[in-house]
């Protein structure tokens, strides 16, 4: 099965952790620590694809992978 790629990263500006899932647009979360942040992404996905399913957008199929995983093809 596949799922969305995720990224994690500390932001200096921000004195945090940063998640974002790449392939939903805009969707984000913020946390004092990586684990923190993915909980609070989990949470801001869900509500993501429950909003896009209500408004009849699209869901996009899990398409970006960062460059290591195109190298290995």
């Amino acid at each position: 099965m596949s799922d969305y790629h995720i990224n994690i990263f500390y932001s200096e500006e921000d004195a945090g952790y940063i998640a974002d899932i790449p392939d939903l647009a805009a969707c984000s979360a913020f946390g004092a620590t990586p684990s923190e942040a993915l909980l609070q992404l989990m949470v801001a996905k869900a509500a993501w694809l429950e909003a896009a399913q209500k408004a009849g957008r699209a869901i996009p199929t899990p398409r970006y992978r960062p460059i290591i995983y195109q190298a290995a093809r």
